[in-house]
């Protein structure tokens, strides 16, 4: 990877935490108890597993009980969400991934948990959804794997509306990400994390190979004296 450490610490600042954008209401405890309880029993008694594809695979945030690669096809990575905060800021937007129509993705399967699945559930929709507007951003999808195909959740599937920057070149993609951070850390520190645990499991992302490549390049021309 030509996107080291190094360079990622030069991408990192301190932002404060900012309030939610206008219109964004936060789900209550007993909507997300409901949203939990839901697709618990969506599941039913079969295995919960979850999709990760971006920073699930390196951040979980839920006690998984087994874990295994797995391929969702008609869908790519891609990043085209827009964040105003989290990782990036009013005045420079970051770019977030999610799931696009079209394609491949490799990624990792996880395992919830069983003897408190609707916990697990629940701490999966505070990190992911939060808020009334996005509580549509989770559906089933199915994967690919060595045991055949299987039903799984995945967060951030098809996304539209006016946060969503669709189809944008890789080069545009990489200004971007070498320039925006939020109190979350950056997104180039995003990226670094992605492209480096999905290789530790054997997931070689021709795009998202490229595109840490041409963030390196970024913030070695942002900042020529620390990079040198």
């Amino acid at each position: 990877m030509t996107l080291t450490p190094e360079l990622v610490a030069l991408s990192v600042r301190p932002e404060p935490e900012l309030a939610p954008e206008p219109g964004m209401t936060l789900l209550s405890d007993d909507e997300l108890d409901v949203l939990a309880r839901r697709y618990d029993a969506e599941c039913g008694d079969d295995p919960l597993w979850v999709f990760a594809y971006g920073s699930l695979i390196w951040k979980p945030d839920f006690d998984a009980t087994g874990h295994m690669r797995a391929s969702a096809y008609g869908w790519h990575r891609s990043f085209c969400l827009i964040m105003r905060g989290w990782r990036g800021t009013p005045e420079q937007p970051g770019l977030m991934m999610a799931l696009e129509r079209g394609g491949r993705c490799d990624g990792v399967i996880y395992r919830i948990a069983e003897d408190d699945r609707v916990s697990q559930i629940r701490r999966m929709l505070w990190r992911e959804l939060r808020y009334h507007q996005h509580a549509h951003m989770i559906r089933w999808i199915t994967v690919d794997t060595d045991q055949g195909k299987m039903r799984v959740l995945a967060f951030w599937a098809g996304p539209t509306g006016e946060n969503t920057a669709r189809k944008l070149p890789l080069a545009d993609v990489a200004v971007i990400l070498a320039r925006a951070c939020g109190h979350a850390g950056s997104c180039a520190e995003y990226l670094y994390n992605t492209v480096a645990h999905l290789e530790a499991f054997g997931i070689h992302d021709r795009n998202l190979w490229r595109l840490q490549d041409l963030v390196a390049r970024e913030l070695r021309q942002l900042h020529p004296a620390a990079a040198a």
